[in-house]
């Protein structure tokens, strides 16, 4: 997959001009009419939608917005937009330049998406491939829509290649999960189980499946839900999927693309960005700028940190008396070495080195490259591909349906199999006979452990209705104080683009912004 990373953005940049609606056309451009004209141009325009994912307010403040603006991590950065609009609701700039520009580049995704769909099925070509990467548009559609449903709500649905004169209204939060629903189980039924070789980190059957389970889980229809995570779990996907070993292993750089991977965003470095002849494509980075933004200070910006509560979810010792191993594997603290700050190495120097022996700051560690020989710091480039859906994040998933269902019972062995990857007792040792609220609670706890920093918790908590009640909010204040300036009323999504809504009469602003 990552061989055909140099496709995205060349096809990807071609794609996003395709319009007509100027009087005179631009003689050095391409234009639809001459696109699209064979499984050549198909393939390139489904590689441009899969480009989307390496925009920089997709891959970068996206995650900031699902995980910072939650209560496992918060921001001092010196950029106080940062923490005002992202961490402490005070969100006063509906034009602020990366929240609009999230909402812009998950639209970016939907016109590729959507100029996919509407010409592949007039091009002659090999059937199945055909059905594959409209299977692979449906999905991405899918996608970009489960986040504007997650984060702004009330959006347009755009279904067709769309136009500047274009003046779509808002769809309801529901009519859009309805949408992203449809295209995930439409692709689900003909996307592959399985790829190789260059092929390899293209969309799966299981990876529709997974997200279109978490479409339904964040309506609460936990008997749709239920469906495709039987296939992953109980069904086909049981011979497809499974954990690895080492939890450690689904950041590494060296472990890509293993068998707990469902969904996995592929990075790369572009070597030929850095020669002097190279000067056809203007945009030449295919690598993440995440690990630069959140590593710790001295070492990357350190515009995101987490909370300390986080590390004190990870309470319970394994079954030989050792601390969970997940702890270390997920954050940067003094304590990564059980001896202390002058023993725990942060990129070749001890964490008392850098910071001191009191300084009690902690960071996520698993988009880092620190595993790398010989890294002393971060960039704006790197090749760590995000495995963004997991399955140990689908097997949690299932249990929770299922106890949701009252089928608590039934729940345990899938959260025992995340547990003894850890090296924990199994739940069933641990906690048997958990009533389903007491064991609603402790799927909250087996995915902070599990989950932390993953991009999953802000729909968590909204999954969970802490954005519903004043009780459930106190809650959040307590473990993150941003949320004292949280409004019932009016944060649960964010404001959509004022620019949008003041140019397009038939777009009206989110209630109480």
């Amino acid at each position: 997959m990552k061989k055909i990373l140099y496709l995205f953005m060349a096809a990807g940049m071609f794609l996003a001009s395709c319009d007509n609606d100027l009087d005179i056309p631009n003689p050095n451009s391409p234009t639809v009419d001459q696109f699209w004209q064979n499984s050549t141009d198909a393939q390139q325009g489904i590689n441009a939608i899969y480009s989307t994912l390496h925009r920089g307010p997709i891959v970068l403040w996206q995650w900031f917005y699902y995980t910072v603006r939650s209560d496992e991590a918060f921001s001092r950065s010196p950029r106080v937009d940062i923490p005002n609009n992202m961490d402490k609701f005070l969100i006063t700039n509906y034009n602020f330049g990366e929240l609009n520009w999230i909402y812009g580049d998950n639209y970016i995704g939907i016109f590729r998406a959507n100029q996919a769909l509407a010409n592949i099925p007039d091009i002659e070509m090999d059937e199945t491939l055909k059905a594959r990467l409209l299977g692979e548009a449906k999905f991405f559609r899918g996608y970009f829509y489960y986040n504007l449903a997650s984060l702004y709500g009330n959006v347009p649905l755009i279904l067709e290649p769309s136009r500047p004169t274009d003046l779509p209204e808002n769809a309801t939060r529901a009519e859009v999960w309805a949408q992203a629903a449809r295209d995930l189980t439409e692709a689900a039924e003909v996307l592959p189980t399985s790829y190789s070789g260059n092929d390899l980190g293209r969309v799966t059957k299981g990876a529709a499946y997974a997200l279109l389970a978490k479409v339904y889980m964040q309506q609460r229809n936990w008997d749709a839900a239920r469906v495709p995570l039987e296939w992953l779990v109980t069904g086909e996907g049981k011979d497809v999927y499974n954990l690895v070993p080492d939890f450690r292993h689904n950041f590494l750089s060296t472990t890509e693309n293993n068998v707990e991977s469902v969904f996995e965003w592929q990075f790369a470095t572009n070597e030929s960005e850095f020669t002097d002849n190279d000067v056809q494509t203007p945009n030449h980075n295919y690598g993440s700028p995440l690990a630069q933004f959140i590593a710790p200070a001295n070492v990357g910006f350190s515009d995101a940190e987490i909370h300390r509560w986080v590390l004190n979810e990870f309470n319970e010792q394994t079954a030989n008396g050792q601390r969970d191993p997940r702890v270390a594997a997920s954050f940067f603290f003094d304590f990564m070495d059980e001896r202390g700050p002058a023993s725990t190495m942060i990129y070749g120097q001890t964490f008392e080195q850098r910071y001191g022996a009191t300084d009690n700051r902690v960071w996520l560690r698993k988009f880092s490259n620190d595993a790398e020989p010989g890294r002393n710091g971060e960039g704006f480039r790197s090749a760590n591909n995000y495995r963004y859906i997991r399955y140990a994040d689908v097997l949690l998933m299932y249990a929770e349906v299922l106890n949701e269902l009252g089928r608590t019972a039934e729940a345990y062995p899938h959260v025992d199999r995340v547990r003894q990857r850890a090296g924990l007792r199994t739940l069933t040792q641990a906690k048997p006979g958990l009533s389903q609220e007491a064991f609603r609670l402790q799927i909250e706890h087996e995915r902070v452990t599990e989950l932390a920093g993953e991009g999953h918790r802000w729909n968590d908590l909204d999954r969970w209705g802490y954005f519903e009640n004043e009780e459930k909010l106190k809650v959040l204040i307590q473990r993150d104080p941003a949320f004292s300036t949280f409004r019932l009323d009016r944060h649960r999504i964010l404001p959509l683009p004022q620019r949008d809504v003041d140019i397009n009469p038939n777009l009206k602003q989110n209630p109480n912004y």
